[in-house]
């Protein structure tokens, strides 16, 4: 596959998410992290896609990687914000100021948690959002996101 020639996207996983496979197993289930993005990294290279992976505990780190990602040819976003869902203006003006399309998604559904988490930042200005599907949620983001990217 030639990657000059692939659609980009960007898999970004907010607070929380490298403790995947360790924290809170009923809810997340055991596979780590790295798991999770060997195996969409190969899905996405199935559909001719070119799928970057960051994680950070850090809102500033992830406000500067969505500034920067048209620069790197980024047209698409997945991003798992954790509980900067609930938080985040920042993230959220990041993403209006770059207005590349991205899918949101939840592991667990936030509509059967505590009423906090069902106020999201992101919600009203993604193209997408996927809440309760488990870690197949992910791939159902990847196939939104491609689509989406593909159909512009």
């Amino acid at each position: 596959m030639n990657q000059d020639n692939c659609k980009k996207i960007l898999l970004i996983n907010g607070v929380n998410l490298n403790l995947l496979g360790m924290r809170e197993p009923e809810i997340y289930g055991h596979t780590t992290l790295k798991m999770l993005e060997t195996n969409l990294i190969e899905k996405a290279k199935g559909l001719g896609i070119v799928l970057h992976t960051m994680q950070s505990n850090r809102e500033y780190e992830i406000v500067e990687t969505i500034h920067q990602a048209k620069a790197q040819g980024i047209e698409g976003f997945i991003i798992n914000p954790g509980a900067f869902t609930h938080t985040s203006i920042a993230i959220r003006d990041a993403f209006l100021g770059v207005d590349i399309p991205f899918v949101e998604i939840h592991i667990s559904n936030v509509y059967q948690r505590e009423s906090f988490r069902h106020t999201s930042y992101f919600s009203d200005i993604a193209n997408g959002v996927i809440v309760g599907c488990g870690l197949y949620g992910y791939e159902l983001a990847l196939l939104n996101i491609t689509n989406i990217i593909s159909n512009k």
